[in-house]
């Protein structure tokens, strides 16, 4: 449960804004939140609706409001830093894993694209289904539910695509 909890919050997928409950009251950027032991697990960096983002040592996480307690000016929370970071950093690798040549890429109009041909550090180059490739940047494509998603539709690839090399 936890890792899924994790994961919906690091994928950031949209839900409409009557389906997200409100963060209960007493909950406010500043606030330290400790584990069950008391031992230290992050900042409270701010509060998005039903959610609260905690910074650790290591990252910025998204967690849902119902997951902390109020206790003596303080959050209580299930996980301590360094699960939560280990939990944090498993789901970014899973979530990297999948972008990568073969992979298929779909549209923000939810239309498959392409497949992508290869990755480096900064970019991800996608072979459009015509048959053109298009680089873009590595923060423009993310993890989907069906392969990548990269922040632009069809005809936006194809506009800022290269003609494919010919083969030898």
């Amino acid at each position: 449960m936890r890792n899924i909890l994790i994961a919906l919050s690091l994928t950031a997928a949209a839900l409409p804004g009557a389906a997200l409950a409100q963060a209960p009251a007493g909950i406010a950027a500043g606030m330290t939140v400790k584990d069950t032991a008391g031992g230290t697990v992050g900042t409270v960096a701010r509060v998005d609706g039903g959610f609260v983002i905690v910074k650790t040592d290591k990252h910025e996480v998204r967690l849902p409001a119902n997951s902390f307690t109020p206790h003596e000016g303080a959050l209580l929370f299930g996980m301590t830093q360094a699960q939560l970071d280990a939990e944090v950093e498993k789901s970014l690798a899973a979530a990297a894993a999948k972008i990568a040549p073969g992979a298929t890429v779909t549209g923000t109009a939810g239309a498959v694209v392409g497949t992508i041909s290869a990755v480096d550090d900064q970019t991800v180059t996608i072979k459009l289904a015509s048959g053109n490739l298009v680089r873009v940047p590595r923060s423009g494509v993310a993890p989907g539910p069906n392969g990548v998603v990269v922040g632009a539709t069809a005809a936006d690839l194809e506009a800022a695509a290269k003609p494919a090399a010919p083969t030898k």
